[in-house]
């Protein structure tokens, strides 16, 4: 794509300001984060600090301009060190025409804000590139919040307007052939790295144009992550790789932003090489290391509401394409029978996610969303379909502090009564919070012994008695 269609585009009907004047709240809020621990400035250089912003602003729509003008056919927007020199060409040219002088920070910060504004998505780029950063929830064009190391907290970042805030959503939806509008209001993108993106438009947004990202995560977390983290022992770890290579069908439980997709990726990563793996997402961020994986992704309707591939029609494509492992990013639906068929037809081993705060509560919500499918099965067939398709239901959660644990791991083991059973294996018992306000707590067994102990020694997994008795922990010492 073209540097000039990449600039056409920035610029909306409804939106009076020429591009070059645009997107400058970057530059407020680097400056405005990087100067919010110094004292206030006297009050008689506070003029200065005007004259300051008013040249910087000038400079930055005036530099723009040149590089529309000159530049706007020539440069493609993949060459992001080549817009780059054109910028700092033309930003040196300027300030010695225009006799303006900027500090050494603020030229390296004029030249970053205008590389986001045409290459990146303005306001939010620093965001984007802060590995600290692992969610990013824009209430409106005034207003936007992060979450770092688990905490949530208000970022000095803003929009100009609403108008700057729908240009950055219409270039991130249709990246990814997608769209939004007052028509389709809401709308689930992802990002080129794969981060995930939920937007929301008036008039159901009372505010404005609201978007949350949660972002990519480029280094790919490793089960020793997790005993480093305290998410996890080693005991769990050793079990769950167990259950997924002697093709257990697993499910990920928890609520959101508790690490259910980061936990599907790492469980993912135990099966074994030379297995198919076909994958069904509505939003594709899965990653998964092997290299025999087939990537489908759900399609909206199109403009005239037509057009759809739900998840629900992937799954049942899938099994048409000899998968040895089926891996749904989550069931929401109507898809939940289809995957429960699935597991019960030959694709035993495969992998999924629901929101549901605890083991019982997952399996309920599989039975309400089995009925979301339009069948008229009864309900004692649909549980059996669940017990007998589902064999371990991981819980993971977002603890007091901001950290994410696995909380539990049980094991479906039939139906009695009318109910599916299950036991536990493994828990998190958190006994206090510390000073900051971070759980106390520790993982222990729970003394219940797998009842898949004769499958896994089948499979060559051989799993200690031992792993499975519960642990005496010192309430001095969290983990």
């Amino acid at each position: 794509m073209a540097l000039k269609d990449r600039l056409d585009a920035m610029r909306r009907p409804d939106d009076p300001k020429p591009a070059g004047e645009r997107g400058l709240s970057v530059i407020a809020g680097r400056q405005s984060s990087a100067k919010a621990q110094q004292p206030p400035a006297p009050e008689d250089e506070a003029p200065k600090q005007v004259r300051a912003v008013t040249n910087f602003t000038s400079a930055k729509a005036a530099i723009h301009a040149l590089l529309v003008e000159r530049h706007a056919d020539e440069i493609d927007i993949g060459d992001r060190e080549g817009v780059r020199s054109r910028i700092t060409s033309l930003t040196d040219e300027y300030m010695r025409s225009a006799a303006i002088a900027l500090n050494r920070l603020d030229y390296l910060h004029l030249v970053d804000a205008l590389l986001d504004e045409v290459l990146g998505l303005g306001p939010l780029q620093p965001l984007l590139e802060d590995r600290a950063i692992s969610e990013v929830m824009i209430n409106h064009s005034r207003q936007v919040f992060v979450e770092r190391g688990g905490r949530v907290m208000l970022s000095p970042v803003v929009f100009e307007s609403d108008a700057q805030l729908r240009q950055v959503i219409d270039r991130v939806v249709s990246s990814v052939g997608r769209r939004v509008d007052e028509s389709s209001p809401m709308c689930d993108a992802r990002l080129r790295d794969g981060s995930r993106v939920n937007v929301v438009l008036p008039p159901l947004a009372l505010d404005g144009p609201c978007m949350t990202i949660r972002k990519f995560s480029r280094d790919k977390l490793q089960p020793a992550d997790l005993l480093a983290m305290g998410s996890a022992t080693a005991d769990m770890m050793r079990y769950l790789e167990a259950a997924v290579r002697s093709r257990l069908s697993v499910l990920v439980s928890g609520g959101t932003s508790s690490g259910k997709t980061t936990l599907l990726n790492i469980l993912s990563g135990y099966i074994p090489t030379d297995e198919r793996i076909v994958t069904v997402e509505d939003a594709a961020e899965l990653q998964l290391r092997q290299a025999h994986v087939i990537r489908l992704e759900a399609r909206p309707p199109n403009i005239e509401g037509k057009g759809s591939i739900e998840i629900r029609d992937l799954v049942r494509n899938s099994l048409r394409m000899r998968p040895d492992r089926i891996v749904v990013g989550e069931c929401r639906g109507g898809e939940a029978l289809d995957m429960l068929q699935a597991m019960n037809t030959g694709h035993e081993g495969s992998l999924s996610t629901v929101h549901a705060n605890s083991p019982q509560d997952a399996i309920s919500r599989l039975e309400a969303m089995v009925l979301m499918a339009g069948t008229d099965l009864p309900s004692r067939a649909i549980q059996k379909q669940i017990s007998s398709a589902i064999d371990v239901i991981v819980q993971a959660q977002r603890v007091r502090g901001g950290a994410r644990k696995i909380v539990s791991i049980c094991e479906v083991t039939g139906l009695a009564n009318g109910e599916t059973q299950s036991h536990e294996l493994f828990q998190f018992r958190p006994f206090g919070v510390d000073d900051e306000g971070n759980v106390k707590g520790f993982h222990t067994a729970t003394g219940n012994r797998s009842v898949h102990m004769e499958h896994f020694a089948e499979r060559g997994e051989v799993l200690p008695a031992s792993m499975f008795e519960p642990t005496v922990q010192s309430h001095s010492r969290p983990i």
